[in-house]
């Protein structure tokens, strides 16, 4: 256990430490993420622990693309492009309870429940990086309408093939990491290709639907926005709909809940034995 724990730490450190090297990470990220990693790789296997940080190095990598051309839609976004340790338990921090639960009691649906998870955070990062550099002015998912970039609930045709392609992803890390365990691609492996697309698509939605209905937003008097930050233009922002306790955070966690739930209805649809 102790080896277990020790290799857990020296891989999530490496693997934190060149996130916030290139300051995708800050400091309480570091820690975060390093406390994830490591109880990730003690509690569960390699499916588990490479599929997180595949998540973590495509989101990383799709972060520093073309950033000055995303620049204008991040203005207005609660954090910047450095994760903290508040995104990371957004993100991560579900995942993880599941492989615990996985390592107490070893079930089928702590699985699905876990790839639907990650498939929604990766789908969710990939439709806001990838869809950040959409030509096409987003549209809000409430009622069509065109909304300025970076607005919560706007999406693009960019930006829900992103989705689609990053739960597809990860659905497709799954795969190969499960293959090379012996005995643990229990289901055919476009079963979980098919279901985290799905999940990590109408995961994502869900995120964007919570953004433009229960998040906290504010209006900035001085420019005229409506952003997440409290704070905008050096003065405070007016709250202008949401509720105060949901977070873009909290968003992130509720609609990762939600594709966790697809993945799992998904597998009870395809397999109901």
């Amino acid at each position: 256990m102790v080896g277990v724990w020790g290799l857990g730490f020296i891989g999530s450190i490496l693997i934190a430490g060149l996130a916030y090297w290139r300051r995708s990470l800050s400091m309480s990220g570091f820690i975060g993420a390093v406390g994830l990693g490591t109880w990730m790789y003690a509690a569960g296997s390699l499916p588990w622990f490479g599929t997180l940080i595949a998540f973590f190095i495509s989101s990383t990598l799709l972060s520093k693309v073309k950033h000055a051309v995303k620049a204008e839609a991040e203005s207005g976004y609660a954090k910047g492009g450095r994760r903290d340790a508040g995104q990371v338990a957004a993100n991560g921090g579900l995942a993880l309870l599941l492989c615990i639960f996985h390592s107490i009691w070893p079930h089928t649906v702590w699985w699905c429940l876990f790839l639907g998870v990650m498939a929604t955070v990766n789908a969710d990062t990939w439709a806001t990086e990838i869809g950040g550099m959409s030509r096409s002015v987003p549209r809000s998912i409430l009622n069509g309408r065109k909304v300025a970039a970076g607005t919560s609930g706007g999406i693009t045709a960019l930006g829900i093939g992103a989705s689609v392609a990053g739960g597809a992803f990860i659905g497709a890390v799954a795969c190969v990491l499960m293959a090379i365990r012996p005995g643990s691609l229990g289901e055919p492996w476009y079963f979980y290709m098919l279901a985290a697309a799905i999940a990590g698509f109408v995961g994502s939605l869900a995120d964007s639907f919570l953004g433009a209905t229960l998040q906290t937003m504010y209006h900035c008097e001085t420019c005229g926005k409506v952003i997440e930050k409290r704070v905008h233009c050096g003065q405070s922002s007016k709250q202008v709909r949401g509720f105060k306790w949901m977070t873009n955070d909290g968003v992130n966690a509720l609609s990762s809940l939600v594709g966790g739930a697809v993945s799992w209805l998904l597998y009870l649809a395809s397999f109901p034995y």
